[in-house]
């Protein structure tokens, strides 16, 4: 165990990770003061389980291996995986974005382009700001659902399994969330 302690420098962390961690958890939640708050736990979790680190991957991975699971925590408290009153508005909203007897979109939500095909770094990154204030309009289980798919990459059951949901609800809560970005993105963006 000694050596594998070693390995680890936590009088260095808040140093060489915190900014990396925040930068980390502001993404997937947006919230500046729950991003410190969970920084902070994932150190002192880290070092509750110091003696657990089995030197298999980095400090940073293995830290942020710790914040993932936090940043989880989180989403399961928000969405509780039960349908709220947001869902239900955002829902309504989408009943307007096909038509009834053929199911094609309707002309005034139809998809338009957005924009984005050259790489220009400050549209880039304003694309990136209103993409995360549209993000923080969807209900809390689908920005959690979206979120663990399309930012994290995390595969579909383990996302399930988390939130508790089924299957066929993810795949209904991932088409509404992303009809709800778009909706938003072009609104915002274009």
């Amino acid at each position: 165990m000694a050596t594998e302690t070693q390995l680890l420098n936590p009088r260095h962390w808040v140093k060489a990770h915190a900014d990396y961690l925040y930068a980390y958890t502001l993404s997937r939640l947006n919230d500046d003061e729950l991003a410190k708050d969970l920084v902070q736990e994932t150190f002192l979790a880290a070092l509750e389980k110091v003696d657990r680190f089995e030197g298999k991957s980095t400090e940073r991975t293995w830290l942020t291996a710790i914040l993932k699971n936090k940043i989880i925590d989180v989403y399961r408290k928000k969405s509780s995986g039960l349908a709220n009153a947001g869902e239900k508005k955002a829902e309504e909203k989408q009943q307007d974005f096909f038509e009834e007897d053929n199911g094609h979109w309707t002309s005034a939500h139809a998809p338009q382009p957005f924009g984005i095909d050259n790489h220009d770094p400050l549209r880039g990154k304003e694309f990136n700001q209103i993409l995360q204030r549209c993000m923080q309009k969807l209900p809390v289980l689908w920005m959690s659902v979206f979120t663990m798919k399309h930012i994290d990459d995390e595969a579909t059951e383990f996302i399930c399994s988390e939130l508790k949901v089924t299957q066929a609800n993810f795949w209904v809560i991932i088409h509404r969330a992303k009809l709800n970005l778009r909706a938003c993105l072009q609104k915002n963006w274009i």
